[in-house]
Order: structure tokens, then C-alpha cells, then sequence
């Protein structure tokens, strides 16, 4: 068994680290892995034919037409260039989510709630231990990206905040 402060431990040094992943043994042969990005084997095998399928077009397509449908992409991204002000507060941790302290209770936040830095957002349950989750910034919550009561991937983002509102 793995002793909670010694993983908490372990995932704060990672976090603060430039290092990606870290797999640590113990004497019993017990194997713990931790990385910073999720690389799922779907994901990985999406991701170079993600890149493959728009250079056969553009091959097949005159060079004066690709730079054209290139042109009308950029002034698409500009209008997501607002949405990048949006800080993500991200799950530290696999476990349960729960946006109140109770049932029935009001939950800690929800979209257009004012909060500041170190309010609890909400709560993770990982291994029947109640890990409440704090606000890095204030601002005002735009969106609540989880269902209460669902479970959460380490980084997966919980909540947006928009620092200026």
C-alpha cells in the first residue's frame, strides 16, 4: 500500500518539475507511474493521422488555392484568442467529484460565482479521503466542466475562471 502523504508528496515535486513522467518500484514490486500529460493509446494513434488527412489535400490542392484556405483560418482563431484569458483549475488527482460538502447541500461554485484564491471549489474523494480543491486565482466562474458525483482524471480541467470578471 502506498502511503497518501508520500504520493501527495511525489505528485507536488512532479508538478513543480520540467520532468513529463516518473515510475517509482518499491522492495514488494508494487509500480507506481505518474506523468504530467495523459497519453492514452487512442489519443496517440489520433494525433499523426489528425496530421496526415490535411496534407493529401493540400497536396492535391494548387499551392495559390492552399494559401487562401489558410488566410480565412487565422482571422477563425483570432475570435478563440478571448477564451485563452480563461485560467483552468485542473483535477490534482484521479477520484470522485463533488461540488457540495453534502447532498443536498449548496455547492461550493457554480457558473457566475465570484471567488477568490483559496476558496474550495470542490471536492475530490480519492481512496475514501475528501481532498478539497482550492481556487488558484480570483475571478468569476464561467464554466463547471464536470458532473457532481463523477469521476475525474488527474489534470482533467474541473472549472474555467475568468480572472478579469
Amino acid at each position: 500500500m502506498i502511503d497518501l502523504r508520500y504520493l501527495k508528496k511525489v505528485l507536488e515535486m512532479l508538478d513543480e518539475s520540467t520532468v513529463d513522467s516518473l515510475e517509482i518500484t518499491n522492495e514488494k514490486g508494487m509500480k507506481l507511474r505518474v506523468s504530467k500529460s495523459p497519453t492514452a493509446r487512442g489519443t496517440v494513434a489520433m494525433a499523426p493521422m489528425a496530421q496526415m488527412a490535411p496534407m493529401p489535400t493540400m497536396a492535391a490542392a494548387p499551392s495559390p488555392a492552399a494559401a487562401p484556405t489558410s488566410a480565412p483560418s487565422a482571422p477563425a482563431a483570432a475570435p478563440e484568442a478571448p477564451k485563452s484569458t480563461l485560467i483552468e483549475v485542473k483535477s490534482p488527482m484521479v477520484g470522485t467529484y463533488y461540488a457540495q460538502p453534502e447532498p443536498g447541500a449548496k455547492p461550493y461554485a457554480s457558473v457566475g460565482t465570484r471567488v477568490s484564491k483559496g476558496q474550495v471549489l470542490c471536492i475530490i474523494e480519492a481512496m475514501k479521503i475528501m481532498n478539497e480543491i482550492e481556487c488558484e486565482v480570483s475571478g468569476t466562474i464561467t464554466e463547471v466542466c464536470v458532473q457532481d458525483a463523477s469521476s475525474v482524471e488527474y489534470g482533467q480541467v474541473l472549472f474555467r475562471v475568468d480572472p478579469n470578471g
